[in-house]
């Protein structure tokens, strides 16, 4: 069964990385088990049939159990080289991710760059929802993550804002490419599911707030369904650039007064 990582050397002393054996194995730091005869199976399979059940079934159909039938080998057996599910599910992140694109052009603008990094990210979950339905469970671990949280980091080398405020800054937009993501997805699943277009269905929805909503108690709502805007369709990537760029305007104040001198940094110390 895969360990913590955390050995004990000849004399007692615990020795290794503290790291899950998946976890170090993503590293590099392990190729198989030490023990037992040599397995017919690796990291790199199990993984690659656990990405193919969540893509063609979603993530609730990925369990060691599945995973093991699909590989044709026994549940303990995939124990040898995964603890959990969990420790699966980041494997399966750091597979899905892969690395992120290559770095900008020298003289490539911060926003540019930073831009390039959310669509990049976006990209990816569009290509893998199911990512989506695995929780945040701490920071980047895994070799992949990390390279896309350090292109992020690159990105504002230039801005003169502290390493505290980039990280902010990469935590907000990510989140943001996250939530966005997590919503479409939600959003054209509910729509699929009814079997009409996008339209007929923003179309079926205003014509509910029409019906129920009473103007004189939202009056905002009424001014909204007024306009007709909620009929008008959106192009799919409005909300998304919409989002972005507000966020990214509100960055752009920043660096323009750290550049120009700046101010205390907001919000106080991160201790």
């Amino acid at each position: 069964m895969a360990g913590s990582g955390r050995r004990r050397g000849p004399d007692g002393a615990r020795t290794g990385t503290g790291l899950p054996a998946s976890i170090e194995a993503a590293w590099g730091l392990r190729e198989r088990p030490g023990k037992g005869p040599k397995p017919g199976i690796g990291i790199e399979r199990i993984v690659a049939a656990a990405v193919a059940l969540a893509s063609s079934e979603g993530l609730p159909a990925v369990s060691m159990g599945r995973v093991a039938k699909e590989l044709g080998v026994s549940t303990m057996s995939l124990y040898r080289y995964v603890a959990a599910k969990d420790e699966l599910y980041i494997l399966m992140l750091e597979e899905a991710v892969g690395l992120p694109p290559e770095p900008p052009a020298p003289g490539t603008g911060w926003r540019e760059a930073l831009a390039a990094w959310a669509w990049a990210q976006r990209e990816v979950f569009h290509r893998n929802p199911w990512m989506l339905r695995i929780p945040v469970s701490g920071p980047p671990a895994t070799p992949h993550s990390v390279a896309w949280w350090d292109r992020g980091l690159a990105a504002l080398a230039d801005t003169g804002l502290d390493e505290g405020e980039k990280i902010s800054v990469v935590l907000l937009v990510g989140g943001f490419v996250r939530n966005e993501a997590t919503l479409m997805a939600d959003l054209g699943a509910a729509i699929a599911a009814s079997g009409e277009s996008p339209e007929v269905v923003m179309r079926r929805y205003a014509d509910t707030l029409e019906r129920f909503a009473d103007p004189e108690r939202y009056p905002a709502l009424a001014r909204l369904l007024e306009s007709r805007v909620l009929y008008e369709p959106d192009s799919q990537d409005f909300e998304f650039v919409f989002g972005l760029e507000r966020l990214l305007d509100g960055v752009g104040v920043l660096v323009e007064k750290r550049l120009a001198g700046g101010a205390e940094r907001e919000g106080g110390s991160r201790t």
